[in-house]
Parts: C-alpha cells; sequence; structure tokens
C-alpha cells in the first residue's frame, strides 16, 4: 500500500485518541452514521492510521467523518466479527466478504466406469457435513472452469471428467497431448482416478469434526470470549466483560458460511485454539 502524510478527514481528535493498541474491529463512519468501511486488526490504532496514510483511500478518507471500534479478545473473534458486520452492514467501501447466495463444490460418484465427478450445490447438500466434497465454488461454471484446469495440470481426460462424450478419437486432451489416454485404452481407469483424487485433495472441504456446537475460547488477560461455532458457522460471542451468559444467534446453525469455513479450519483441525464442547 503506498503511503505518505496523513490524509484530510474530519475524525474528530477524541475518536483518534480512543483508538486502542488491541485485537477488534473498527468502522468507518460518513455522514448521518453510514457505513463506509469495516476492517480488523490486532491492533486497532496502528490499522485506522495506516489508512490515513494510504494514498488510494482518499475518497473513503475524506467522506469518513468518525471512526469507531468494537474490542475483541483474540484475532478470531476479530475476524468473525468482521465478516459478520460486514455481511449486515453493507459498508460502502467493503467488497469482499460480502455473503454468496449459494456455493457449489464438486462431488466424486463411484460409477460401473469408475470415479466421476459431478457439481453440487449449497441448495441441495449441507456443505459442512457432507463427506466428499472437493473446492468451494461461487458458481457451478467456476467449479467446471477449475476442473478443467486441474485437468490440463494432471493430464485428466475430459470424457472422462464428463465435459465430453467420448469417441473413437478420444477427447480433445489427447490430441493436444494434455490427457494420457484412458478415454481409448492407453491407460487404465484407476490410474486416471487416482490421478484424479490426488489432484482434487488438497482442496477436500472438512467435516464439521463435532457432533453440534462447540465454544471457541479466547482470553486476554482476564478477559473471556467464547464464539459458539456450528458446522463451521459463527452464531454469536458470549463476553465475560458484559457479564452475560446470553448468546446472541446471528445466523441459523444450517448455514454454511465460506468465511467463516476459512476462518476456522485451520486452528480447528490443527488444534492451535482453546474449544469447549456446549452442553444442551
Amino acid at each position: 500500500m503506498s503511503t505518505t502524510s496523513p490524509l484530510q478527514h474530519a475524525i474528530a481528535p477524541a475518536d483518534m485518541a480512543a483508538l486502542p493498541r488491541s485485537p477488534g474491529v473498527y468502522t468507518f463512519r460518513g455522514e448521518g452514521g453510514l457505513p463506509l468501511y469495516i476492517g480488523k486488526s490486532v491492533d486497532i490504532r496502528s490499522r485506522v492510521m495506516s489508512h490515513l496514510r494510504a494514498v488510494d483511500e482518499v475518497r473513503m478518507m475524506s467522506q469518513t467523518r468518525r471512526v469507531d471500534f468494537i474490542q475483541t479478545a483474540g484475532e478470531i473473534g476479530a475476524l468473525l466479527l468482521e465478516s459478520r458486520m460486514i455481511k449486515t452492514q453493507h459498508p460502502l467501501f467493503n467488497q469482499r466478504l460480502r455473503r454468496l447466495r449459494s456455493l457449489c463444490s464438486i462431488r466424486l460418484q463411484s460409477t460401473a466406469l469408475g470415479i466421476t465427478p459431478e457439481f453440487v450445490s449449497s441448495s441441495s447438500v449441507n456443505l459442512g457435513a457432507t463427506p466428499g466434497l472437493f473446492g468451494l465454488f461461487s458458481s457451478p461454471r467456476a467449479a467446471q472452469s477449475k476442473l478443467k484446469e486441474l485437468a490440463r495440470q494432471h493430464m485428466l481426460c475430459l470424457c472422462a471428467l464428463g465435459f465430453e462424450t467420448s469417441a473413437m478419437r478420444g477427447c480433445f486432451g489427447l490430441q493436444i497431448k494434455t490427457c494420457l489416454g484412458v478415454c481409448v485404452g492407453r491407460e487404465s481407469r484407476a490410474q486416471h482416478d487416482a490421478r484424479l483424487l490426488s489432484a482434487l485433495i488438497d482442496s477436500q472441504v472438512e467435516q464439521w469434526p463435532f457432533d453440534g456446537a462447540i465454544d471457541l475460547v479466547e482470553v486476554a488477560g482476564t478477559w473471556v470470549q467464547k464464539h459458539r461455532i456450528n458446522n463451521w458457522c459463527y452464531l454469536g460471542t458470549s463476553c465475560s466483560k458484559a457479564n452475560s451468559d446470553s448468546l446472541p444467534v446471528f445466523t441459523q446453525a444450517s448455514d454454511f458460511d465460506l468465511d467463516s469455513y476459512k476462518i476456522l479450519v485451520k486452528p480447528i483441525m490443527l488444534g492451535s485454539v482453546t474449544l469447549q464442547p456446549v452442553h444442551a
């Protein structure tokens, strides 16, 4: 990000002075409190100051009238809260983390001929609970494009993948030497399918590994926050500072959210966070 001297803005000095050097979410607001931009950082003050030096953010900062913030006990809480706030408040200058109406994935089916990929949507399968899914895409077209790209990289057959009808001369990939020839019997279907699985394995969608909801716990000194998660979906946060055991519910547990999945899958699967079961 290009930087220079601080940009012109109308944020009150008191607002700037109140910015903490701790994790959380910040919101730039325009006239009438309109949310212009929502961001997160492990150091709110430092991140806000970097916006004020970014020459490519002149338009946003010239419209900013104030900045407010919500502190969190840790970085994961900040990431989850930022994602949720962007989806519900629709700030003018945020483009990423917008909610996708539908997601698509690749599922492998076993048939008499071998393994055949199909494209499934979040309206027909539960993405967080269905085994054997690979990749998360914004549309069937995006999923198909990715599979064709993998076919070129791993010399897979377009006929075997269902993109072309089998013919005596083989698939188009065979003609341009990007297929090893399963379509004309030059290699076995088992060899081809093993290569297909190898090509997809890094993009496998992890199944939710618990029977129900869990709390992901973050602690800062005596401050404890518990983020409730189910099926990779962020449900809300209980906070010891609020002196309340209530848990605000933002969405239904059955709704799979791509951004929450990306935030949570690595720390949960690697066991690098503190988790607690939720007792009924």
